[in-house]
């Protein structure tokens, strides 16, 4: 194989920390995806970098704790947690939720597809409810955004 998975996913969140979206962009593979199945949105190519990009500006403190990961081959499965505060923008497939002013620390499960050292397939699944719900406007999702 010549690459460890874990080590690959761990310079991602690395990577996406640093809030690098070439570099992000950079560690998948041609045909690489990401999913994000709290909204049911794949990205590819060059939209890869979005979400790093999203998230960026509604929560520039935002850091992904790990806590636990689990190597299977290529496999890499991640329980972690979103966190961070909103004081920016959060555009949504929804709308955009201006900012809150209210922190998420929310449970999430990513896994992750190696293959040659580069991510193939990443499948993310934020718990949204919970982070609707910790910033406020779980109550009224329609009332809280505006259109894009």
């Amino acid at each position: 194989m010549g690459f460890d998975s874990e080590q690959v996913v761990r310079n991602a969140y690395r990577v996406a920390e640093e809030q690098d979206v070439p570099g992000w962009v950079a560690l998948f593979t041609e045909d690489g995806t990401f999913t994000d199945n709290s909204i049911g949105v794949t990205y590819r190519g060059q939209e890869l970098g979005d979400t790093v990009v999203v998230y960026a500006k509604a929560f520039p403190d935002m850091h992904r704790e790990l806590y636990q990961v689990y190597v299977a081959g290529n496999i890499v499965v991640v329980q972690l947690a979103l966190q961070g505060t909103q004081t920016g923008p959060l555009t949504t497939p929804m709308g955009v939720l201006p900012p809150t002013g209210n922190k998420m620390d929310a449970p999430c499960c990513d896994v992750f597809e190696i293959v040659d050292g580069k991510i193939k397939r990443f499948d993310c699944y934020p718990e949204g409810t919970i982070i609707f719900g910790q910033l406020g406007i779980l109550d009224d999702i329609a009332g809280a955004m505006t259109t894009p």
